[in-house]
């Protein structure tokens, strides 16, 4: 008796102990967020900083403080998870640029958006495989299947949609803006989908129906997803708009808001679509129509909160990304061989500056026979920029890199490094420290030479006023709401005209094609889902007490 007692007071010890380690690694964590918030305002006129480099080299510093402290044990706080990182960080972070970006911009340049996401990431992906296939072969780092190539090319052909939302500002280059910011959330989309079908299918007996099955999947879960969050959105404008909630208390109705956008995201994830896309558009519908559905104390509420959660996620995630890339655990298993470890991370780093030119130029190049207006095209300057900017790898390349799927948790050679978070032989490890060497150096190289290379390919025109088109305000923004449409005189000052022959329709398809949609917006979806011109209900104004929602 007394010794069950001793082992039940010996547990309890350990968990208290347990329980006051966590406290104080999140304390440490908390402190650390606060640090990089602090010395990103202080940076903030830095041409080549900006708040993300910023968090990832405090992340660095840290993990090296600590792994003194530690006697060399361990270099982080936290411990990595993948599904921390898809279910709790990156939907903020993705539906918060849904929410706010330029629609118009978007979706005029949407084909083009898709070209580079989706059929870009592709090209990648195949270079990538092939150049590893070719080149580790000579390399000896291990045994690897076909498996394990693709999955590298799928990993190292996901761009940090993150990072790369920071690169430009999207009042001053919105071309630039919309192509890097809608590329970098279809290639994330793409790459997670790419990769969870490269798990699900067998490699080892490849053949035409294989192929057309794979080709079906993908777009199949492109078209799901998508849909999954047009309709999260739409449901939540019609919920809002029909029963005021607002009236009563305006917490609710942010509350229903933020919800049912985390639920879409869940919701694509339990059905094994992407929750990328769905939660993405799920933004956007929700700008479109439940936004203008709330009332004025809730618009700025929303504005606010979405922008802070994603900011904070932001900075937390390149933290962590820095903190990690020291763990000692990793690193100990290429300590006989650090040669190949750099050899490894040179040769994807080479593959993906020749992975991401292949596609980009020549894309750009077919897009612009497509656009007969010249301001609409793609210059080689941009081209270069939009190269550039797409360089930087991040989290996403990190949690694909650790993620395992399905039957791979017991096997460690069907697209995956690790097995249960820990390294566990030594071509796993030099892959895992590659995609850590390769994530740090593309974000500080890169991301600290992306400032001064816009500035001298694009040099700013200070005698350039502000465009006031297709304006949605920037998120620093305080006194107007952050996603005020598009003013009506800026859409009929660019309204095109009703095409009088076939050959205009497809000479202007997507000026076309937004005034049809502007001309059915207007008839009926917004009578049902609101949206602008939609007046919510105030508590205790004249519109609550005389029963009218719309004005």
């Amino acid at each position: 008796m007394g010794f069950e007692l001793d082992a039940v007071v010996s547990k309890l010890q350990n968990l208290a102990t347990s329980d006051h380690s966590s406290v104080v690694s999140m304390n440490i964590f908390v402190a650390l967020l606060c640090a990089c918030i602090v010395i990103g305002h202080l940076l903030e006129e830095n041409r080549w900083m900006n708040e993300s480099i910023t968090a990832l080299l405090i992340g660095v510093c840290t993990g090296v403080f600590i792994l003194l402290v530690s006697g060399g044990t361990h270099s982080h706080i936290l411990v990595f998870s993948e599904d921390l990182f898809f279910i709790y960080l990156l939907p903020p972070i993705i539906f918060n640029a849904g929410f706010q970006v330029k629609k118009k911009q978007f979706f005029v340049n949407f084909i083009t958006i898709m070209m580079f996401g989706a059929v870009g990431t592709l090209i990648s992906c195949t270079i990538i495989t092939f150049g590893v296939t070719q080149i580790f072969k000579r390399m000896d780092i291990g045994p690897m299947e076909i498996g394990d190539y693709l999955a590298i090319g799928a990993i190292f052909a996901a761009t940090d949609s993150v990072c790369t939302l920071q690169v430009l500002n999207q009042d001053e280059t919105p071309l630039l803006y919309s192509l890097v910011f809608g590329e970098g959330v279809v290639n994330d989309a793409t790459s997670v989908v790419l990769f969870n079908a490269i798990q699900s299918f067998d490699l080892e007996q490849i053949d035409p129906s294989i192929a057309l099955q794979f080709i079906g999947n993908f777009l199949y879960l492109f078209l799901t997803s998508t849909l999954l969050g047009v309709g999260a959105g739409l449901l939540s404008a019609y919920v809002i708009k029909k029963l005021y909630i607002g009236r009563h208390s305006t917490d609710r109705e942010v509350a229903l808001m933020m919800l049912m956008a985390y639920l879409s995201y869940m919701l694509a994830e339990l059905c094994y679509l992407s929750g990328i896309l769905t939660v993405f558009f799920c933004g956007i519908v929700m700008s479109h129509y439940t936004w203008h559905n709330v009332t004025e104390s809730s618009r700025v509420t929303t504005k606010h909160a979405f922008a802070t959660i994603s900011f904070v996620a932001e900075i937390f995630l390149f933290l962590y990304v820095g903190m990690d890339a020291l763990d000692i655990e990793k690193w100990s298993f290429v300590s006989d061989r650090p040669g190949t470890s750099v050899a490894v991370s040179a040769v994807l780093m080479g593959l993906v500056l020749v992975g991401r030119a292949a596609f980009v130029f020549p894309l750009s190049f077919l897009s612009n026979l497509a656009k007969k207006s010249s301001s609409e095209k793609i210059t080689f300057r941009q081209q270069v920029i939009i190269w550039w900017a797409g360089l930087m790898r991040g989290a996403v390349s990190m949690a694909l890199a650790y993620n395992q799927v399905g039957a791979t948790l017991q096997t460690i050679s069907r697209g995956c490094f690790t097995m249960s978070g820990h390294t566990q032989q030594q071509s796993n490890a030099i892959m895992i420290t590659s995609t850590i060497t390769v994530v740090l150096f593309s974000t500080v190289v890169f991301g600290l030479m992306t400032k001064p290379l816009i500035m001298l390919l694009l040099p700013p025109n200070p005698h350039k006023g502000t465009s006031s088109t297709n304006s949605i305000l920037s998120p620093k923004s305080v006194t107007v709401p952050l996603l005020a449409q598009e003013s009506e005189a800026d859409l009929e000052g660019h309204e095109v005209s009703r095409p009088s022959s076939i050959r205009n329709l497809l000479t202007r398809p997507t000026h076309t094609v937004h005034r049809l949609w502007r001309k059915f917006d207007d008839s009926f979806m917004r009578p049902v889902f609101g949206g602008r011109g939609f007046v919510p209900v105030e508590p205790g104004s004249p519109t609550e007490r005389n029963g009218h929602g719309w004005h």
